[in-house]
């Protein structure tokens, strides 16, 4: 029981919710870019909802399935063909012996996330099956997927037919409102600065990864004196370095940094991350750590309604 990368795409990966409770460790949470996407897709074909499940980044595999099963795609949304014939994101789909998914032209977004009915042949590490890219560990050997490898299953299924519906689709513009809650070190920012990274409308660095995302934009002022004792980061930690342009830690990103941090992208917020590309544009609005967590509440509501229908 296994599938067949016949093309592996760009950065194609085994992802799940990631690492937990590892970072005074230094190991960084890593997991899915996207969590939500992550989850719909699970959802989709009865999984848990944070079971690992296949991550493609902006050129997606060609892939040969050696056995049948149900699949489903969430996230990105690509050109998809089974057998040169269009399947679609946000529906079950059955795949048989000796077919074929191609993943082509990238229409929005990033990164897909492609579930499959079953259980992957995958060693867990730290609690995780998550690959971390930037350490080489965890996933398929620590790797992204290479042409002609072979991923095994533990177990494969065919569920009933589920289509997600409209309202939980997300769209991905290329455009995109990020809401940060104060950074510990925002007081050290004086009104200028703090107008500066939030009046600005930045564009996405070709030079992100998993590890962070740069920013491209007006320079946020810094005081001259204005430094830090290397502390803790997390995912959405936002920090000023001295050229003024602010950097976005992401899954894969280091455990403390120096560079102070003016804000924080909010939980709810998180997987907006993961769709983000070069080119595309990011604005930041600041809310307090009460709404914070009413939005973050929403969002979980929002899950539960689908799981309980």
């Amino acid at each position: 029981m296994s599938l067949k990368f016949i093309k592996p795409g760009m950065q194609t990966s085994i992802q799940d919710a990631g690492r937990l409770g590892f970072m005074h460790q230094g190991i960084s949470r890593s997991g899915a870019m996207d969590p939500l996407s992550l989850q719909l897709a699970n959802w989709l074909v009865s999984n848990p909802l944070n079971q690992a499940a296949i991550e493609v980044t902006l050129v997606g595999p060609t892939i040969e399935f050696k056995k049948s099963l149900s699949i489903a795609i969430c996230g990105a949304e690509f050109e998809l063909t089974l057998n040169d014939e269009p399947v679609f994101n946000n529906e079950m789909i059955n795949v048989n012996v000796a077919d074929v998914l191609a993943f082509k032209g990238l229409r929005n977004g990033t990164r897909a996330y492609l579930a499959i009915a079953g259980q992957l042949n995958v060693t867990s590490l730290f609690g995780s099956q998550a690959t971390h890219l930037t350490a080489r560990f965890g996933g398929y050997n620590g790797r992204q997927f290479e042409t002609n490898d072979v991923l095994e299953f533990v177990s494969t299924r065919k569920v009933k037919e589920r289509v997600l519906p409209k309202d939980y689709r997300p769209t991905f513009s290329g455009n995109y409102l990020l809401r940060c809650c104060e950074g510990l070190e925002a007081k050290q920012f004086d009104q200028e600065s703090l107008d500066a990274f939030y009046d600005t409308t930045y564009s996405i660095s070709v030079d992100s990864n998993r590890m962070g995302l740069r920013l491209e934009g007006k320079p946020v002022p810094l005081n001259a004196s204005m430094g830090i004792v290397s502390s803790g980061l997390v995912q959405g930690s936002i920090q000023v370095p001295p050229s003024g342009l602010p950097i976005i830690s992401s899954v894969d990103g280091q455990t403390i940094g120096g560079y102070p941090r003016i804000a924080n992208v909010i939980s709810a917020d998180l997987n907006i991350l993961g769709q983000l590309k070069a080119g595309d544009k990011v604005s930041c609005l600041p809310v307090s750590r009460q709404k914070t967590w009413q939005y973050l509440e929403q969002k979980h509501r929002f899950l539960n309604a689908l799981l309980s229908s």
